[in-house]
């Protein structure tokens, strides 16, 4: 089962829950304050000094099954080559968790994601599904992380996925949005229109 939920909510549930034994993998920089575990490909181990820190070097995840009561994985699956097999290794570890991933707008905004981002997820929230499709770049990125995160606090919905999971992540790969039907736009055509609209209803006044 997996659907909707916020981080507030989960955050909460983390709080309420300090006895579990909790993994955050792929937390980068930013690992969650209640992870009893951080972990990620590349090595943070001298960023977190004082916390118990495993790097992942092969494709099977370094842990037993069943070894956490909870998995946050923020950010990381639009990584993945093989995000399949991804999300079976985090049913194995764990029977519950936390899924973070930008949406397909918010992807699509940001430089550094042209460079290592592979897949896009969208969620059916009829089906209660993650649906995943190749990457497409349909607009030229024109903000940066640092300034996406800025973004976030208010248009949060708008740019990120935030999905809760128990025993199971229902998924199916759809690829039907190709780049050869849409034209790829760029943010000087986007201005350009704004600018050229702004002008005409500067002269109606």
């Amino acid at each position: 089962m997996i659907k909707r939920t916020s981080k507030t909510h989960i955050d909460k549930i983390l709080e309420e829950n300090n006895k579990w034994k909790i993994l955050d993998l792929g937390c980068g920089y930013r690992a969650h304050k209640n992870a009893s575990i951080i972990a990620d490909s590349q090595d943070f181990s001298k960023f977190y000094k004082e916390r118990k820190f495993i790097q992942i070097k092969e494709k099977i995840l370094p842990f037993k099954d069943k070894e956490f009561d909870f998995v946050i994985s923020s950010h990381v699956i639009e990584h993945v080559e093989d995000f399949e097999f991804f999300i079976k290794e985090l049913e194995r570890i764990s029977p519950r968790g936390y899924i973070e991933l930008p949406t397909r707008l918010g992807d699509n905004l940001v430089f550094e994601n042209m460079k290592d981002h592979i897949w896009w997820f969208n969620f059916d929230d009829i089906d209660n599904k993650l649906i995943a499709s190749k990457k497409n770049q349909l607009i030229e990125p024109f903000i940066s992380v640092s300034t996406a995160k800025y973004f976030e606090e208010i248009f949060r919905e708008s740019l990120v996925i935030e999905l809760t999971w128990e025993d199971k992540i229902e998924y199916v790969i759809n690829n039907e949005i190709r780049k050869d039907k849409f034209e790829k736009t760029s943010f000087f055509k986007i201005f350009k229109k704004y600018l050229s609209k702004k002008i005409r209803m500067f002269f109606k006044k």
